[in-house]
């Protein structure tokens, strides 16, 4: 998944392939767990894509897109949806359906409350109601600055 990357870690992103699209998936397979945050500030974030990563390479089970989803619960935690391309043993997983709507954002992180409103403005604007969002932050940090971009994806669902 990795190796084909110019960094050996992130692919680099194509923001044309997402922006302004609606996306529709049913049972999207993920494998599942949670961030300790604090003030949505991720504590363990690193630890737990290390950890699942080591899951998924084990059972070949990695997915081209590199998509890793969260999804804020609260101030003090979100929970991060890995793709994968078919069940782990032992892992948790989710399945998520519904129609998404998908933007495009590019800045630093501390963006993502900021973004959250423009998205729920943009989906508003477009007459539907959001029910939900989860933030695509398709590079790390190294990666973000080696290309000089750091997008993120927030898809809202609809």
């Amino acid at each position: 998944m990795t190796s084909q990357s110019e960094t050996g870690c992130c692919p680099r992103f194509a923001p044309e392939q997402w922006d302004g699209k609606e996306i529709a998936w049913q049972d999207k397979l993920f494998v599942k767990d949670h961030v300790i945050s604090f003030l949505h500030i991720p504590l363990n974030f690193g630890g737990v894509v290390v950890r699942n990563m080591k899951k998924i390479e084990a059972s070949g089970a990695e997915n081209s897109q590199n998509m890793m989803l969260s999804e804020e619960k609260s101030l003090w935690g979100s929970d991060l949806h890995i793709a994968v391309n078919k069940e782990i043993p032992g892992a948790e997983l989710s399945r998520i359906s519904g129609t998404f709507m998908a933007k495009v954002f590019e800045g630093p992180y501390k963006n993502a409350g900021k973004w959250a409103k423009e998205m729920d403005a943009h989906v508003k604007s477009k007459g539907k109601d959001p029910k939900g969002m989860f933030f695509w932050y398709t590079t790390c940090p190294k990666c973000a600055k080696t290309y000089g971009k750091n997008y993120v994806v927030i898809f809202a669902k609809v």
